[in-house]
């Protein structure tokens, strides 16, 4: 609750934006800090100090000083006040590494640049939920989850994973994580994990011990054969390619970059070469990575 120290309307707007890095910072990772706040700002620690106790007098009731971490954590009466911390407006910005959304021009354009995107439909889980999972990450934690797959295995079994790493594919996200019960790493899409709570045991996994994220490999593309020789060359130029367009890519992520960019995975080439406007050259090599996107 708001006290009438000042209230977050009289704040000026370089302030609100480190007072909204406080929220997202607690609530996303679980523990802000003095340091923290001025790393992502450039400014003194005595600054970060004066930020953090106005954010205290402005909501008391948000953030607990825990001595053993040397930080805020949030409490379990947690609300936002200056940050908007829904999945669609946390992530992206998690994504960019940037700390705040939103400027003073009440959505006027900066630089007068039209820009718009699609309209993609939302697949992301509540809020508490997404918080659990990162703070899972942040914090090298188990975390046991409610995950609805779209596999014949029984939806409502409690699964127990070790996540590190969260994946924006364009369409949907994903967190990357050792699962205990499969013993291996594997992808869970966010909007269908439903449930999860943050457990107080250590992950034992490591990304390093993930073969398939630490490896790389360079995928080699060129434009479907069926297309003319005049389309095949727009595509080369569009690519910045003479003849194979070549992407380095986690071993991981190559499934999604084959969706991504629409390629024709058929042994024959035979799909819609205007839908499906490359083809992997590689494909012997790339294949056991993702058998799945191969059709």
């Amino acid at each position: 609750m708001a006290t009438d120290h000042k209230s977050p309307e009289d704040i000026k707007w370089n302030t609100r934006q480190r007072l909204q890095y406080i929220e997202l910072m607690a609530f996303y990772t679980g523990l802000v800090t003095r340091s923290d706040v001025a790393r992502s700002f450039g400014i003194s620690d005595a600054a970060a100090t004066k930020d953090l106790k106005l954010y205290g007098q402005i909501t008391p009731d948000n953030l607990m000083y825990r001595h053993s971490v040397f930080g805020f954590v949030p409490s379990k009466h947690f609300k936002e006040v200056f940050a908007d911390l829904t999945p669609e407006a946390a992530l992206p910005l998690i994504a960019a590494n940037l700390t705040h959304t939103g400027n003073p021009t009440d959505g006027e354009s900066l630089f007068g640049i039209a820009v718009d995107t699609l309209p993609l439909p939302i697949r992301l889980p509540e809020k508490e939920v997404l918080a659990q999972i990162t703070r899972a990450t942040c914090q090298h934690r188990k975390l046991a989850i409610e995950y609805r797959s779209l596999s014949d295995r029984d939806s409502s079994q409690q699964r127990i994973v070790e996540p590190h790493t969260l994946i924006d594919t364009g369409l949907r996200w994903h967190v990357r994580a050792y699962s205990d019960d499969t013993f291996d790493f594997r992808d869970f899409v966010l909007s269908r994990i439903v449930s999860a709570t943050l457990l107080d045991e250590e992950a034992e996994s490591s990304p390093q011990y993930d073969d398939d994220w630490v490896e790389w490999l360079e995928l080699e593309l060129t434009p479907h054969p069926k297309l003319s020789d005049s389309k095949q060359q727009s595509l080369l130029i569009d690519y910045g390619a003479e003849t194979i367009i070549r992407l380095n890519i986690r071993r991981a992520l190559i499934g999604y970059i084959l969706q991504k960019l629409s390629v024709d995975t058929t042994h024959d080439h035979s799909l819609n070469p205007n839908a499906y406007q490359l083809v992997l050259v590689n494909r012997d090599e790339i294949e056991p990575f993702a058998g799945w996107a191969f059709l």
